[in-house]
């Protein structure tokens, strides 16, 4: 049996944490696997294959990383916080003995949260007048925001193929409940327990007061159609990465992905206990 780490190769404590953790897999009988180092120019494969736990040092970056080198494997992910922010790992070195959260992990002893996923569609037009689809898939939220060459970008808003509406501003924020707590909260969005299936839409700074967030179903397929009266180049990112699709951009269709993430953490309540200390600033009392 495998463990794979996935640390924040900038944080000292997290990579020395995760060799104190090798040492003590290895003890338990479990070989382990390491994510490269991002900082590394060599494009070294991820050695995934196998692992029964995949386990993050470092914030919330750190875990949609992770997120990214499971992709559709089903396998659950421990986050161990070491960030700024770590509202979506599970523990923190400070409050906990990390070598018990995973113990408990190992013995199939946490609760296994099962967190709805995007699948991100860009469609472009290429030169020839073919179109070409990215396809990305992400844990937070798909963001559409104005380039550094253009000065507010012009979209409609279509669910399923019913128009909300033309819209123009900094972008939209379309995000799945995990990603509430992200950039559509800074965008004016609400926070969403991570149990809604369906997708949150925030418009970024619209021009216009009567402008809202609103929330789908989980069957929902949501369009963000770039205005052909005033085109634009605009910015696609999936959790923080930016999207680089080749032509001139048309369309985004943002539907929930066709698999599940499974973090671990110690029950529904670690979602509120998260909120009240990150948003309200309150910390636990034993």
């Amino acid at each position: 049996m495998k463990v794979f780490l996935v640390p924040n190769y900038y944080k000292t404590e997290a990579v020395q944490s995760g060799l104190t953790l090798e040492l003590w897999l290895n003890r338990q009988g479990y070989d382990v696997a390491w994510a490269a180092d991002q900082r590394s120019s060599l494009n070294v494969p991820a050695d995934i294959e196998g692992s029964v736990l995949v386990i993050s040092l470092g914030g919330d970056g750190t875990l949609l990383r992770a997120v990214r080198i499971v992709g559709d494997r089903q396998i659950p992910i421990l986050g161990l916080s070491y960030g700024h922010l770590g509202f979506l790992t599970a523990a923190s070195p400070e409050d906990v003995d990390i070598l018990s959260v995973v113990t408990d992990a190992l013995a199939g002893e946490m609760h296994v949260s099962r967190r709805a996923m995007l699948r991100a569609r860009v469609y472009s037009i290429l030169e020839d007048g073919s179109e070409a689809v990215l396809e990305h898939f992400g844990l937070n939220d798909m963001a559409l925001a104005r380039g550094p060459l253009s000065d507010m970008v012009e979209f409609d808003m279509t669910v399923s193929g019913h128009h909300i509406d033309r819209l123009r501003g900094d972008g939209v924020v379309v995000s799945t409940a995990t990603g509430s707590t992200g950039y559509a909260l800074s965008a004016g969005g609400p926070i969403v327990n991570p149990d809604f299936p369906g997708l949150i839409c925030v418009p970024i700074a619209p021009h216009t007061i009567q402008a809202r967030a609103f929330m789908t179903s989980p069957s929902d397929v949501v369009e963000v159609s770039i205005s052909k009266n005033r085109p634009s180049i605009p910015a696609i990112a999936v959790d923080g990465q930016f999207l680089a699709p080749e032509g001139e951009i048309e369309r985004v269709e943002v539907s929930r992905a066709p698999f599940d993430t499974l973090l671990l953490d110690y029950g529904p309540e670690s979602f509120y206990a998260s909120v009240s200390r990150v948003f309200y600033g309150v910390r636990r009392h034993d």
